[in-house]
């Protein structure tokens, strides 16, 4: 039990790792979901290519988006940049620095789920295969026009009526299933090119300036983080106290009835201390306000 609670304590402190879990198994279960959904174009030439882009575009949106959401560090990152001045400066290379980190996080499961996509080739055949020029293929010279665009939007369909009979339908499927593996891995490897370059030419750069930022970024959001905690556990005393104040204005009635109520000196003297100054509804929002307008110079 112990070792588990270190392990969580370590994921709490450690907003970092916790986020790199969280991309991890959202880029998992786009792929869980890809496999588990049952794609079926419409084959219909009007329909083919909204159909075919929608499934490969819309569901990383989505995935994008539910990263920023699920990113803490999202929200802090808007706090730091929408936060008054005051006596403490904002430091724009930080607040790239937490826009960088949140978006690349969040576009982690976005480009596996169009990798997939491309690799398996069925959202690229049925969006582009009515825009083939039939010439290319064999079985499409003594059919109409109207005829060969028909034809061209059921080659997704195999089991179409009309694709039994023609032989072409292969041809076509084959060519676009072939560019769309090859477009999923040409992006592959340039982004494993792209995450080599970055990993090894970080040194060349201006290493203090990074690690300034890195620093900040993660000192803002443990601020934030240990604010909130004093702020609920001010809020507990406070409540406390004001049900205190409730069965003493009480005493009377509480008498009656046989009952006893804590003498004064037996209260806890620890929260009389942490309650000292702020007392009541309005110096409480006084603080509040004084912190988000005019947070204390470091």
């Amino acid at each position: 039990m112990d070792r588990f609670r270190m392990i969580f304590q370590y994921f709490q402190s450690n907003s970092e790792s916790v986020m790199n879990g969280i991309c991890g198994l959202l880029a998992l279960a786009s792929v869980k979901m890809y496999t588990c959904f049952e794609f079926s174009c419409p084959c219909l030439p009007r329909y083919n290519m909204a159909y075919g882009l929608g499934i490969m575009f819309i569901p990383p949106i989505i995935l994008f988006l539910c990263g920023l959401i699920l990113n803490r560090q999202s929200l802090v990152m808007l706090d730091e940049w929408r936060r008054p001045q005051g006596h403490r400066k904002k430091d724009l290379a930080v607040i790239r620095y937490m826009c960088s980190s949140i978006v690349q996080r969040a576009m982690v499961a976005p480009v596996v789920w169009i990798i997939v996509t491309l690799l398996d080739g069925k959202c690229l055949i049925c969006a582009f295969s009515g825009s083939m020029d039939p010439e290319k293929f064999v079985g499409f010279a003594n059919v109409t026009p109207v005829q060969v665009e028909q034809l061209l939007a059921k080659v997704p369909c195999k089991d179409d009526e009309l694709m039994r009979n023609n032989t072409s339908h292969k041809a076509v499927s084959r060519y676009l299933r072939c560019w769309s593996q090859a477009l999923g891995w040409s992006i592959l490897l340039i982004l494993i090119v792209a995450a080599f370059l970055a990993r090894w030419l970080r040194p060349c750069f201006n290493q203090a300036s990074l690690l300034q930022a890195r620093h900040w970024s993660n000192y803002i959001d443990i601020e934030q983080k240990i604010f909130e905690e004093t702020c609920c556990e001010h809020s507990r005393l406070f409540a406390h106290k004001c049900i205190l104040h409730f069965f003493e204005s009480m005493r009377q009635e509480i008498k009656l009835h046989n009952f006893s109520l804590p003498r004064e000196g037996e209260r806890d003297e620890g929260e009389e201390d942490l309650l000292q100054g702020i007392t009541d509804q309005d110096q409480v929002n006084k603080l509040l306000k004084t912190w988000y307008y005019d947070k204390p110079p470091l």
